[in-house]
């Protein structure tokens, strides 16, 4: 009857949480903030500049510039709203959902300083004159146009000015309304043009003695009313320069979702297909625990109120691949025990613990490389990094206590007894306890990697000569998040030509540098300008190829000065990642450990490196993202063989003192770890995989890199790295025997 208690608990608690999910996902999942690649929207970096030379660019300062642009905001109806001030002179705007990208633009932008001056540029009003939120848009009582009106707060102070104005005579006596009037403008030079900078110049005939003012130009109802709101909103107390921006088009964040979303479903539902064929029962229970880790992280992530981005929802699914290899490392664990001969709860119990160090070890490990490219990155990489970070701790979570709990159930049920098979275990390969134990083998078969390393250090050889000659002959082919300049990604319903998009550019007096077709149907142009767009020239463009093909490009821009500073901070962040690996497995196991793990990881850096410069794909800043994930992916890897070779040095509490014993162990460890690190690459990959080909064109590079890095990785971990530490540690071995009996395992929680 107890026993039964405890399959009904399981049962229990599986519907527990299927009803939890099942009435709250939808809902969880509508109140996640979308980032500006998932629902359309814009992004603008802007330096902060003083408006004199006397004026210090303080906290205050830029704390009232935040809370300006926040009315701005508000004034547009915008509710998803992020305005953060980085560093000492910069603000980063993200607004998410716009529909009119040009005029929110143009109102956040502007200084907004309005001021009336003569024909000889003459300050002799200025907005501190005008009360408060008295600007309106309104119509002309004569010809019915739009114009906007607004109030003075003295009408003796207007009545001297316009009395000035008006003894100044035909045809000096106008009253120049400027915004934003800068050092240099002059109203001769302006007058002659078709647009000028100032915004309207009505005559004064006479004085008036009155605080209305009704501002005239060629405005529509919208743009007089933008007019009124900036007004409104009083003028900003620096200047704005852009650093950087990226508008998305609806369009193209709803596309990206929607592929995206649905290539997360099928890279999920193949993984637990997977776990399923291949360990059975505890496949079973894994999937349970998968379902209830993916829902603890929309939630978690709700809470945190978290933007999700095309990154965000990769690293969910990438953090799939991570739980999943916490799985397969206590399932490995189990099914190892149980071919010993032990009874299923004897397996359970040292898989348990067995597996918990390592676990531990390769989720710090790609912690660390989370965190610092959260520390490093830029806005969509750091939703890439909080999701990373959120993942792995969830997954820490939801494997070691979950997966535990509810298979624990069933092994303390007795059940599965009898029923060793349920973990994906032949009866013919389950030994007598009491027989002495075997070599190692490898599907039946006696594999000796060790023999062979030869050649693996050949074969790394020439990939790395191929690679390094590919890298100096082709080089890379760098996005414009490391050059500077301009990107704009158009899109149609229909193929695209080059000659198309050409004479499009034509009209816009643009010369792109590059030009890309890419899409199932050429559907999607890509083209890279080696100058920075001005706002008005982006938004032409945006106008422009909206109207004519109903989608509205995607525009990319980024200044020299970022350009140089994501530079650093990638290879910074590299740097930082790699010290940290080494530092953290040196005092885990030892530095001749730390330093080959970064041989290693240095190799897949390399390999990706190469694929990319002999691919020509473009390489952005979500490709350096790749390749600290790579890093956490390869080092998690590494950890596990490592730990499994210092748990076999311990089992023979002794020191090694032989080359050839060495060998010998390393190599039962590569034997004893190849399938758990085969599934864990293969059930990762099939995610991957899953974005690469059904996921949306932005993410494309990315599941790319995340693909090569995985081969490179698996590689690295199994055949390079053991081999490099075997060779490297075994001609010291006479100065230094291997010995790691002195130190402690970290004991698992008993289920």
């Amino acid at each position: 009857m107890k026993n039964r208690g405890k399959i009904v608990a399981f049962f229990l608690i599986v519907v527990l949480f299927a009803a939890t999910i099942g009435t709250t996902v939808t809902g969880i999942a509508k109140d996640i903030n979308l980032g500006l690649d998932l629902q359309g929207g814009f992004e603008v970096l802007y330096e902060v500049e003083p408006v004199d030379e006397n004026q210090d660019v303080t906290r205050n300062l830029m704390e009232g510039t935040v809370q300006t642009l926040n009315d701005r905001v508000n004034r547009l109806g915008i509710s998803e709203a992020n305005i953060d001030i980085e560093g000492e002179d910069r603000i980063r705007v993200q607004l998410a959902g716009v529909e009119n990208q040009a005029e929110a633009r143009e109102m956040l932008a502007t200084s907004a300083r309005l001021s009336f001056r003569d024909v000889n540029d003459n300050e002799l009003l200025n907005g501190s004159d005008v009360k408060e939120g008295s600007a309106k848009q309104d119509f002309d009582p004569n010809s019915n146009a739009p114009i906007v009106t607004l109030q003075l707060k003295d009408a003796s102070k207007f009545g001297d000015v316009t009395t000035e104005i008006s003894q100044m005579g035909p045809p000096n006596n106008l009253l120049v309304i400027w915004m934003d009037y800068q050092e240099g403008d002059s109203f001769e030079e302006e007058s002659t043009k078709e647009d000028p900078k100032y915004i309207s110049a009505p005559r004064v005939r006479e004085p008036i003695n009155s605080t209305n003012v009704m501002i005239e130009g060629n405005f529509t109802v919208e743009s007089a009313k933008q007019l009124a709101d900036i007004i409104n909103s009083g003028s900003l107390p620096v200047n704005m320069t852009e650093l950087y921006s990226n508008s998305v088009g609806a369009q193209f964040g709803e596309k990206a979702l929607n592929q995206t979303v649905f290539a997360g479903f099928i890279g999920i539902g193949l993984i637990f297909l997977y776990m399923l064929a291949f360990y059975r029962f505890p496949g079973m229970v894994a999937a349970v625990n998968l379902s209830i880790y993916i829902y603890l992280i929309l939630l978690v992530f709700e809470l945190m109120n978290g933007v999700l981005t095309l990154p965000g929802i990769a690293a969910l699914i990438l953090g799939v691949g991570m739980a999943v290899d916490a799985n397969v490392i206590t399932f490995e664990r189990i099914k190892e025990e149980i071919r010993a001969g032990k009874s299923v709860m004897a397996a359970f119990k040292a898989g348990s613990k067995n597996s918990l160090t390592t676990i531990i070890d390769a989720n710090i490990t790609t912690l660390l490389a989370a965190t610092v490219l959260f520390i490093f990155g830029t806005s969509s990489v750091k939703g890439f990094a909080t999701m990373l970070i959120v993942s792995i701790l969830v997954s820490f979570i939801t494997a070691v206590f979950g997966t535990r709990l509810l298979l624990g159930l069933w092994v303390k049920s007795r059940v599965l007894n009898n029923r060793k098979t349920w973990f994906g275990v032949k009866k013919d390969d389950i030994r007598d306890i009491a027989a002495k134990e075997e070599e190692p083998k490898l599907f039946n078969r006696n594999v000796n990697f060790v023999q062979h390393r030869k050649k693996f250090f050949i074969i790394t050889a020439i990939l790395v000569v191929l690679g390094g000659a590919a890298l100096a002959i082709l080089k890379l082919n760098p996005g414009i998040d490391f050059t500077a300049g301009s990107r704009i990604e158009i899109a149609s319903d229909s193929s695209l030509t080059t000659e198309e998009i050409n004479n499009g550019l034509d009209e816009l007096d643009l010369e792109a540098k590059s030009l890309v077709l890419s899409g199932n149907n050429n559907e999607i142009a890509v083209t890279r300008f080696e100058t920075v767009l001005s706002e008005d020239k982006v938004a032409e463009v945006q106008s422009y190829f909206n109207e004519k093909y109903g989608i509205q490009p995607t525009v990319s821009v980024i200044s020299p000065i970022v350009g140089e500073e994501l530079v650093k901070n990638a290879i910074f962040a590299i740097g930082i990642a790699a010290i940290g690996m080494i530092i953290y497995v040196t005092i885990r196991f030892e530095f001749f450990f730390g330093i080959t793990a970064i041989i290693a990881l240095l190799h897949d850096a390399f390999i990706m490196l190469a694929i990319f410069s002999i691919t020509r794909i473009e390489f952005d800043i979500n490709i350096v993202a790749a390749i600290l994930t790579i890093i956490g992916y390869s080092i998690n890897n590494t950890i596990v063989v490592f730990d499994r070779i210092r748990e076999d040095i311990r089992k023979r509490k002794k020191r090694v003192k032989s080359f050839k014993e060495l060998a010998k162990i390393v190599n039962g460890s590569l034997v004893n770890t190849f399938t758990r690190s085969m599934n864990t690459t293969i059930t990762t990959m099939v995610a991957v995989l899953a974005f690469l080909f059904l996921g949306a064109q932005a993410i494309t590079g990315f599941a790319i890199a995340l693909a090569v890095g995985m081969i490179a990785g698996t590689y690295s971990s199994l055949l390079l790295a053991s081999q490099i530490w075997l060779v490297w540690r075994g001609k010291m071995i006479k100065k230094r025997p291997v010995d790691f009996t002195k130190k402690k395992r970290v004991e698992g929680p008993q289920v």
